[in-house]
């Protein structure tokens, strides 16, 4: 029976993870939101948690008179996310917020030695090695919820032994583009793009799908939680997305986790684990599956990909400032600004003149994330 700190309860990972945690009678201290107050007002209601915080400080006075009436206490901002990680209740942290607003909650958590569930996968991309230097210190386990590092996460268990393992493989479903070239994709637009065939997922994340990135990042991702090469690590498109990932070993067995495409499954386990507990998401049914197709990802149609898999290989800043850089294009594209491919040519651009700098510090990181969108707003407006 564990009692979480829920960062992001009205997004897309934040819900599912109150259907799970609702389904296993755990305990819940803490709930965030950015804005979204209707929201967050009826899980106030439903989970009576001690706090609840909205990062805008308007929405967080207007949840305060809604929910006058209860015990929880309201707060915003940064404040209030660090008091939310720091609650002494809470044993475990479930991170679902989008982008870098992750890392300083999720660095807090682990200095009080909480468990991560970690579905910001930012917080590993952009200071990596600083979180697992952390981790390490303090004794905070961090144990993934991204479908695919759950999944290689959960191969691992059968061999601990790190010196054993070939390569990871992770799997990407190539998102709504798959198969279509560059002067195609020229044309696509915001409403192409969130159109995912297999996942429902918040904006940022199904935009990132559609380039790829997001499989760029989750490289990123894979090489600090598993402190692997980028030579240990492949992509192979898997359009049916019921294979979420693979372990080869160095006796040429591999490993793979199979289920349907529900986000429930890797959360309940990074919440139960290292025990299983009844299901929460639907059981895959191997007599109505496709056939399983397997395909080299085109990094040539989608360029993201190739820079993230470039600054993967590349020490220092480099990954922050590619997240950094991505994050303030996708917002341009998702507000109608930019077109599809000028995502890429704006990141492009980003780690073309950011200089290169160390991230050995949490100030130093910032300032590589800083730069980089400041460098795509800069690009736009000319």
């Amino acid at each position: 029976m564990r009692t979480i700190s829920l960062l992001g309860s009205t997004g897309s990972i934040g819900r599912q993870s109150l259907d799970v945690i609702a389904a296993c009678q755990m305990s819940v201290a803490a709930i965030t939101a950015n804005r979204s107050v209707d929201l967050l007002e009826q899980q106030v209601r439903q989970f009576q948690p001690k706090l609840a915080v909205c990062c805008d400080p308007k929405a967080a006075a207007d949840l305060k008179i809604r929910v006058a009436d209860t015990d929880t206490k309201v707060m915003s901002g940064m404040d209030g996310l660090l008091e939310a990680v720091r609650l002494s209740e809470v044993d475990t942290v479930l991170t679902a917020v989008v982008g870098m607003i992750g890392l300083q909650p999720t660095l807090a958590a682990i200095e009080q030695g909480k468990r991560i569930a970690l579905a910001n996968k930012e917080t590993l991309v952009c200071a990596g090695d600083l979180v697992m230097k952390r981790a390490a210190k303090y004794g905070a386990e961090i144990i993934p919820v991204d479908s695919e590092h759950s999944a290689i996460f959960q191969c691992l268990q059968g061999n601990q032994e790190r010196g054993a393992i070939k390569r990871l493989i992770l799997t990407a479903s190539g998102g709504p583009f798959f198969g279509q070239k560059r002067e195609a994709l020229r044309k696509v637009t915001r409403t192409d793009a969130l159109k995912h065939p297999n996942w429902s997922m918040g904006a940022k994340i199904t935009v990132d799908s559609a380039t790829l990135m997001n499989k760029g990042l989750e490289f990123i991702e894979a090489m600090r939680l598993y402190q692997l090469p980028p030579e240990k690590i492949s992509i192979v498109v898997h359009r049916q997305s019921i294979i979420h990932s693979l372990v080869e070993y160095c006796d040429n067995a591999v490993l793979a986790q199979l289920g349907v495409a529900d986000m429930r499954l890797p959360i309940q386990y990074a919440l139960t684990y290292p025990k299983r507990t009844d299901a929460v998401a639907d059981e895959l049914d191997l007599f109505s599956c496709p056939p399983l197709t397997f395909e080299a990802p085109d990094l040539e149609s989608f360029p993201c990909l190739a820079l993230a898999l470039d600054a993967a290989a590349r020490p220092g800043s480099r990954c922050a400032v590619l997240n950094g850089a991505n994050e303030a294009a996708v917002r341009l594209f998702l507000d109608d600004q930019i077109g599809f491919m000028d995502i890429a040519e704006l990141v492009q651009q980003a780690l073309e003149t950011v200089p290169e700098g160390s991230a050995e510090t949490l100030n130093e990181i910032l300032e590589a994330d800083s730069a980089a969108r400041d460098a795509v707003l800069s690009a736009w407006k000319k």
